[in-house]
């Protein structure tokens, strides 16, 4: 950047803060690595609203005056007609010559809260949980449940709406939490989990880390029963994580990177104990510009125990327990790919009969150009990128190998399937990640399959009616559906006079592998021959499964078994998620009942300890999945 134009975006930043009522020197902002304020990035959303950007709970009540359900929920209010922009979508011609496309379905019109952040338990219930500061969402929390709302003008001042739900995803059921019948969990959370991360330990639980302003250093524990709520422990990290990626371990802890300015990592402290300190990290200081672009860095546990870390547009392969960078990759060319430019990323899935151990590869897809935040502050929205790239972190020399989507794409999301494909949906094709930065919405989603020769790995498949966008999340589901939820690319709960109204809706898509015709393949784990007591590291694993109809006979060549880690899913980027390939080595097949055994992962780097989803799959129809605790 020259001096000129340098400085012509610090008097801009001086402005934008001087504006919010914040006091600085000059010389503060000749620092690019101080923090950007908040609100430089809700300017499209906020147009108008410069006194009051951030909406508090207490200014809003008139927005949730709709009556109110037993169960807390509100109704919807009216959405106005859409917009051209909201017109302006994309859809791309369905490839019925692949058969069936897969479809969509509506679990419910109204979750109470937008799912920013979305994780799937081991109760089979999606937690979905959003910013506290948006003010007000269309759930009540029940009386005496209120929390105090830090950010209020005025002192005392209490947020009676929810902003946390454990959802039902058969049935769509939402219940408050001191409401005790039922097990659909109402959950309060107390401090901003605001662009935060999270995993799942070894025992199920959700481990929750950072957040925005009271709730930036907290770290969260949320335990998969009926009656459980949020337990949080203020102060527990050294430094704040808002924007940050919290990656499982091989020995159950996690670690977590990175966050708005914080160019260093830490390793998350048990329940109740704090950091003192937090470890620098040069990757992350060197991939930050004016706009930061490596915000929620790509992570992926390699399967020899290291981190893959990707930072706008660099990666390295790095050694946690020592502290050192093994091995530098090459640059990938072309733009930003993490928030704002909101690419997508995952680890292949590791298929352990074929040697992946040695192979693992990455693929990065989709962002934006890097300037494409900056040039949305002016209502310029830019082509996202096409290219989706792929490398094998453990090659030395290895470099990237590059293939195109059929459509451009940011802010999307990319889930592994149970069979090994891959599913790219939500996002636009235009813009970048921010309220009010994105447009195009792409309704049509992907299917890819990274074992199919480059120039033929994309399918298009059965488009949503629904755009989802900024804050859109998706998980795979124990059925091997894919749950869709959230969107909000506002400053508050909008459902109308907006380009892209607030999402509450919940989606169900059901890709092609279970389309209708193949139903009678569909095989059906015996969920009482799983063995209780888990999967152990380097073991045999049995258990039995059975057909629909009686007559069809199946092989082991007929069967794949694969084992997927349920990832935390938020700004598109799924952490922590991972599928393997497990070898079988016996089939046995009786007169109503197949047995068969696999071999378990050898070791945790392959496979850290906790609960997975196990899929069985005939002719590559999946079975709703068996939770299994793989452990020492």
């Amino acid at each position: 950047m020259g001096p000129l134009l340098r400085a012509a975006v610090l008097s801009a930043a001086l402005v934008a803060l001087a504006a919010a009522g914040e006091a600085h020197t000059v010389s503060d902002f000749l620092n690019i690595f101080r923090p950007r304020n908040e609100h430089d990035y809700f300017h499209n959303a906020n147009q108008g609203q410069e006194e009051d950007v951030m909406p508090r709970a207490s200014d809003q009540q008139s927005l949730v005056a709709a009556p109110v359900s037993q169960s807390g929920l509100m109704n919807v209010p009216a959405r106005s007609a859409p917009t051209a922009a909201a017109k302006d979508t994309i859809v791309l011609p369905v490839d019925n010559a692949a058969g069936y496309p897969g479809a969509w379905s509506m679990i419910t019109q109204n979750a109470g809260v937008s799912a920013m952040h979305m994780v799937i338990m081991r109760n089979d219930k999606a937690i979905m949980f959003d910013t506290v500061t948006t003010g007000p969402s269309l759930l009540r929390l029940p009386k005496g449940n209120c929390r105090l709302d830090l950010r209020s003008r005025e002192k005392g001042t209490e947020d009676c709406a929810a902003h946390a739900v454990e959802f039902d995803f058969v049935n769509g059921g939402v219940r408050a939490l001191k409401d005790n019948v039922g097990v659909h969990v109402l959950l309060q959370i107390l401090t901003d989990v605001w662009c935060s991360s999270g995993a799942l330990d070894a025992e199920g639980n959700l481990v929750q880390t950072g957040g925005y302003f009271e709730g930036e250093k907290v770290v969260r524990y949320l335990s998969p029963c009926g009656n459980c709520d949020w337990r949080e422990f203020p102060a527990s990290l050294a430094e704040g994580r808002w924007y940050g990626t919290q990656q499982i371990l091989p020995d159950g802890r996690s670690i977590v990177l990175g966050g708005r300015r914080a160019f260093s990592y830490e390793f998350v402290p048990a329940e109740g104990q704090s950091n003192a300190a937090a470890i620098p990290m040069q990757l992350l200081r060197d991939t930050t510009d004016d706009v930061e672009n490596n915000l929620y860095p790509f992570v992926h546990l390699l399967t020899d125990g290291t981190l893959f870390i990707f930072a706008n547009d660099r990666s390295v392969v790095f050694d946690y327990r020592t502290g050192q960078v093994v091995r530098d990759m090459p640059a990938l060319p072309g733009g930003g790919r993490n928030y704002p430019a909101s690419g997508m990323s995952a680890l292949l899935p590791l298929d352990l009969r074929r040697g992946d151990v040695l192979s693992p590869e990455v693929i990065v897809c989709g962002g934006t150009p890097k300037n494409a935040f900056k040039f949305g502050e002016t209502n310029q929205f830019f082509a996202a990128l096409r290219d989706c790239a792929r490398i094998n972190p453990l090659k030395p020399g290895a470099r990237w190998a590059i293939d195109q989507m059929p459509v451009a794409r940011t802010m999307g999301d990319l889930l592994i399937l149970p069979t090994g494909d891959l599913l790219m949906l939500n996002g636009a094709a235009k813009g970048c990640s921010g309220w009010g930065f994105g447009r195009q919405p792409v309704l049509t989603p992907l299917l890819y399959s990274p074992r199919q020769p480059r120039g033929s790995r994309f399918r298009a498949l059965a488009a949503t009616t629904i755009a989802r966008m900024y804050h859109a999340t998706s998980a795979l589901l124990p059925d091997a559906t894919v749950l869709v939820a959230g969107s909000n690319t506002n400053s508050a709960y909008n459902f109308s006079g907006v380009d892209f109204p607030t999402e509450v809706r919940v989606e169900r898509f059901t890709p092609p592998y279970l389309s209708p015709e193949r139903a009678a393949n569909r095989p059906a784990i015996n969920m009482a021959t799983v063995p209780a007591g888990g999967m152990a590291y380097g073991a045999k694993f049995s258990f039995q499964f059975s057909m629909p109809m009686l007559h069809l006979r199946v092989t082991d060549a007929d069967l794949k078994v694969t084992m997927y880690a349920p990832p935390f899913t938020t700004h598109g980027y799924s952490m922590n998620q991972r599928l393997l390939v497990l070898a079988v080595s016996s089939f046995m097949a009786g007169p109503h009942m197949y047995g068969i055994t696999v071999d378990a992962p050898a070791k945790p780097e392959l496979a850290p300890p906790g609960y997975y989803l196990l899929y069985v799959m005939v002719k590559g129809v999946p079975s709703k999945a068996a939770w299994v605790k793989v452990h020492k």
